[in-house]
């Protein structure tokens, strides 16, 4: 079964990015052809993330409600060790269930001593880690991968863009990102720093932790 997958940050009683969310969701199903759930943001109970299931090319009886819903915890906000991966990013253009090659790529890259990895395009293009979008700093601008190259249109990078007033997108190789101030953010952990790109220490930006503060209106 595939099916759309929206996950959701509950922190002090509520979803601070539901808008962000909600916006994603629509144009997913409407792009996908797919109902769209009628659904209300969390609340309440202690920080967690909240995960809505919405099922693709299925008929349902509740068609208007999520499959599912799934909560866990939030995880780890510490700065990140980042590995390049040899699997091939394939455009993800909305967030799905279909994560085999993403999956395989974060074993690997734990395997081998990293908490994460980035993966490149066919064009060995940088794209995307397995669980985050990746930032960087040029001069006062925060720039990222271009959406054209199929990378997730995540509502993390949507907030980011709304604190920066707006981002610049990139199509850089790896080699291109050593001596970067690099950084990733995500719905469900907000900003976190990058401590090392392919063995190399990251130089922070200080920023990077405004921007860390910034993330949850």
């Amino acid at each position: 079964m595939t099916a759309l997958i929206e996950t959701i940050r509950v922190k002090d009683g509520r979803a601070p990015l539901w808008r962000l969310h909600q916006a994603r969701l629509e144009a997913s199903c409407l792009a996908l052809g797919i109902p769209r759930p009628i659904v209300e943001p969390p609340r309440g109970g202690e920080d967690r993330v909240v995960q809505y299931i919405v099922v693709i090319g299925e008929q349902r009886a509740d068609a208007e409600e999520p499959a599912g819903i799934k909560e866990r915890a939030v995880g780890s906000v510490a700065p990140v060790r980042l590995a390049l991966s040899r699997e091939t990013h394939r455009p993800y253009l909305h967030k799905t269930t279909e994560r085999v090659v993403f999956d395989r790529a974060a074993a690997k890259a734990k395997a081998q001593g990293a908490d994460d990895a980035v993966l490149l395009t066919a064009e060995g293009l940088v794209a995307e880690a397995t669980i985050w979008t990746l930032f960087w700093w040029e001069g006062d601008r925060l720039a990222t991968p271009a959406l054209d190259l199929g990378v997730l249109p995540g509502v993390g990078r949507a907030r980011l863009g709304q604190l920066t007033g707006g981002l610049v997108e990139r199509r850089v190789r790896a080699e291109e990102l050593m001596g970067r101030s690099l950084l990733l953010a995500n719905a469900a952990r907000g900003v976190v720093q990058v401590a090392e790109w392919q063995g190399s220490s990251v130089e922070q930006d200080t920023r990077t932790g405004w921007l860390r503060e910034a993330f949850w209106p």
